[in-house]
């Protein structure tokens, strides 16, 4: 099946270079001018990727994004001009996907587009040759098909990437899994350069299981362990 991408940038060499760049990859791109635009088509006609700009006419990207994360967890990817810590954080902590800053590489996004529907299909095969639908730890219960995660019956409202995090480290919860791996698996990236999106995406998790008996413990110099607060954790610590 064919995957639909809208890309929302008030740009119109910015939205035509990208559209040109994933056509030729098979995709089907629909572009606007605006984030309230593309709302409008998403709300009636869902697609499979969107790629958000945050300043454009109109309400901006975040308010985009927060609108559309009320509605589905389909993937998406920011795009901003600034470069500030605090757009970076904002957008992830409202549930975009990753997070690009102008001026960026065609070929670096269209890498990572494939990343994340890699992922995807992948996820889709390991839900559908599961024995089990739920992961359980402690008191937190994840259900691989409808991707929800519960502490003890309430929903914990996780995004994307934070849902994918803690069911890997929930999958490999007999060891201490590297950020490298992490990266890799969840994110797409091939090497070390953005171990801030793990870190980023762990403390914002932290938070939403602040009153669980699960623990994301951090080894340093290595990577994170998932431990209930019960075991005594040696060396490792949560900051």
């Amino acid at each position: 099946m064919d995957r639909v991408i809208y890309i929302a940038d008030d740009d119109d060499n910015i939205r035509n270079l990208l559209k040109s760049f994933l056509e030729r990859e098979g995709y089907i791109i629909y572009g606007f001018p605006t984030g309230d635009d593309l709302l409008k088509k998403f709300i009636v006609e869902p697609c499979d990727l969107i790629i958000l700009d945050v300043m454009m006419p109109g309400r901006d990207g975040f308010f985009i994004l927060q609108e559309i994360r009320k509605i589905s967890n389909v993937p998406i990817i920011m795009l901003t001009a600034r470069d500030s810590d605090s757009d970076y954080i904002e957008g992830l902590n409202l549930g975009s996907d990753d997070y690009f800053t102008k001026p960026f590489s065609p070929i670096k996004l269209v890498t990572k587009v494939k990343s994340v529907f890699s992922r995807q299909e992948a996820a889709a095969t390991a839900t559908a040759d599961a024995s089990d639908t739920e992961l359980e730890f402690a008191d937190i219960k994840l259900n691989r098909k409808t991707k929800k995660a519960t502490l003890e019956g309430k929903n914990l409202n996780l995004t994307p990437n934070e849902y994918t995090l803690l069911a890997y480290l929930m999958v490999n919860r007999d060891r201490a899994v590297p950020r490298v791996e992490l990266l890799d698996k969840i994110w797409g990236y091939e090497t070390e350069i953005e171990t801030r999106v793990a870190d980023d995406t762990v403390k914002r998790l932290r938070k939403k299981i602040v009153n669980s008996d699960v623990k994301i413990s951090t080894v340093w110099g290595y990577g994170f362990r998932l431990t209930s607060k019960s075991e005594q954790d040696g060396d490792d610590t949560e900051d």
